[in-house]
């Protein structure tokens, strides 16, 4: 199934004079804990100096007051999306509170209790408090600390020329956005059948702080280090696994999104917003004060709480679903969501991994993609589970179809077959950034203890430190390596955060409807 990816790929740069995916468009967003200088979650609002976390187009917060999260917009450059990351990280270290830090990992530490976690704010409007109910309910759900798991996206648009191109290759009359949309679903469907190796080759979060477990005793298959430190031998990323929010929903309330057409996958979404289920139902919609604690009592309150390590997205209106922005307009890009925050990059990624991310997306892309059924689906969860938790076992081996493979070979075969992109990817005589990219994730196919979550246990043995020891070192390391914005650059930014502001307080004056009709009108889109 492989060999179809090359054979696409060169057919397009057979019919293109120079390189198709020039014009294709990269975003990060970063999500980051606050912590005080004892390690443990800041109890501190979000700060005013940073702006409105309602408004503000590159500084928000994600579930909690805490979990910050840096956005950048989609450029045609890495370099200049990795520069806007790193020029809002160093703009939020010049106004963190006195002692704070960027927690550097994506397991949190110091965190006893669940309402340890304070919960994101956005103000008195109509939609500040839906978002902030929102969380209410994904608190309610699943449990605040599940919540405060940090992790990067990958966002991703192929450009016009390059679609264009690939619908004349595929025998299309013109180019549609029905076309686009379904060639975005093909990619989504294999980054769920080969999406394992991204926890493979970028886990990191093999260890967590025993503070996670509240006091309850840490699951059987986890050994003790240190102080306080639990671990699994062979993990990569604990995040995707078990113990994270996204692996949470196993039971009654759970339904697998269909991703073989866009009309499914809305369907789905659709259904699940509307569907009544019984386990929310009975923890009711208002608290014991008659506050909303969950904007509905269905399966889903809107799309964003289904997890996946994919989605496809489009662009939405003022106030509109996302789920109808993309049954009206198609898919816009993808987002990759199986990142775990880099402890080995002060920007919790680094161009290496976004090169090797751009050409193995492409290769899912262009990869035979057939539809999948809920048996295939629940496979490849498993899969990733299990690479999640005992991926660096060399004799570890994963589910194909009804064949078992070892990781280490089905690997080497992706791997492979993504180097012959690679080639074609290396714009000749400039530096090969991406097969150099692709065979650095080939030394840790064979060979485990390259992978961050390998590096990052063999750490702690070797210095003898618990995972709260090394979080605070490396998130110290990195506010150091942290760098003063040029003058005009701070001043820019400063404006953003005011002008941020201001729109937040016009948004708050301008709400002429009480929150119920907000709410409803808002429900009632999907009638």
């Amino acid at each position: 199934m492989y060999e179809i990816a090359r054979h696409r790929l060169e057919s397009v740069y057979k019919r293109c004079s120079e390189n198709p995916l020039q014009g294709r468009m990269v975003g990060v967003e970063k999500e980051c804990l606050r912590v005080g200088p004892d390690g443990t979650l800041s109890t501190l609002a979000h700060p005013i100096e940073l702006g409105s976390a309602l408004t503000h187009a590159s500084i928000t917060t994600d579930f909690s007051e805490a979990l910050l999260e840096i956005v950048t917009p989609p450029y045609e450059k890495l370099g200049d999306t990795l520069k806007h990351l790193s020029d809002v990280q160093n703009f939020v270290y010049s106004k963190l509170p006195e002692g704070e830090l960027l927690w550097a990992t994506s397991m949190p530490c110091g965190l006893k209790l669940d309402c340890d976690v304070p919960i994101g704010r956005y103000g008195t409007s109509n939609i500040g408090r839906m978002k902030n109910i929102y969380r209410r309910g994904l608190g309610l759900r699943y449990g605040r600390k599940m919540q405060a798991i940090a992790g990067v996206h990958y966002n991703y648009s192929y450009p016009d020329t390059f679609w264009n191109i690939l619908a004349e290759v595929e025998g299309e009359s013109a180019l549609s956005s029905e076309f686009v949309t379904a060639q975005y679903f093909a990619l989504a469907r294999n980054i769920l059948r080969f999406g394992w190796l991204v926890p493979y080759l970028f886990g990191a979060s093999p260890a967590v702080c025993g503070t996670f477990f509240g006091g309850k005793q840490p699951p059987d298959v986890m050994k003790k280090h240190a102080h306080n430190t639990y671990y699994e031998p062979y993990a990569t990323s604990l995040r995707m696994g078990d113990i994270g929010y996204q692996n949470n929903r196993d039971d009654a309330t759970t339904v697998n999104a269909s991703y073989n057409s866009v009309d499914e996958y809305v369907g789905f979404l659709k259904s699940a917003i509307n569907t009544p289920a019984e386990q929310y139902e009975k923890l009711g919609l208002f608290d014991a004060d008659g506050e909303y604690q969950q904007l509905n009592t269905h399966l889903l309150q809107i799309e964003n709480e289904h997890y996946s390590s994919i989605r496809p997205k489009q662009i939405t209106e003022p106030m509109e679903m996302p789920a109808l922005a993309m049954e009206r307009r198609g898919v816009r890009y993808v987002e990759l969501r199986s990142l775990d925050v880099n402890a080995y990059d002060p920007l919790g990624i680094n161009e290496e991994q976004c090169r090797f991310l751009e050409s193995f997306m492409l290769f899912c892309m262009l990869c035979e993609s057939p539809p999948m059924d809920a048996k295939e689906q629940m496979q490849c969860k498993q899969n990733l589970v299990s690479v999640a938790h005992r991926g660096r076992d060399p004799d570890h081996t994963l589910q194909r179809g009804s064949e078992t493979i070892s990781l280490r070979q089905w690997g080497s075969e992706i791997l492979d077959n993504v180097g012959e992109l690679c080639d074609l990817l290396d714009v000749q005589g400039q530096p090969k950034v991406y097969c150099n990219s692709l065979s650095q994730q080939l030394h840790k196919i064979h060979d485990p203890s390259k992978t961050p979550s390998g590096v990052m246990l063999q750490e702690l043995v070797d210095n003898d430190e618990d995972f709260f020891t090394f979080g605070i070192r490396k998130s110290k390391e990195h506010q150091d390596a942290a760098k003063v914005l040029a003058h005009e650059k701070q001043q820019a930014f400063e404006k953003s955060v005011a002008e941020s502001i201001a729109k937040q307080a016009k948004i708050e004056a301008s709400d002429t409807i009480s929150f119920e009709e907000f709410l409803q009108n808002y429900q009632a889109q999907l009638s």
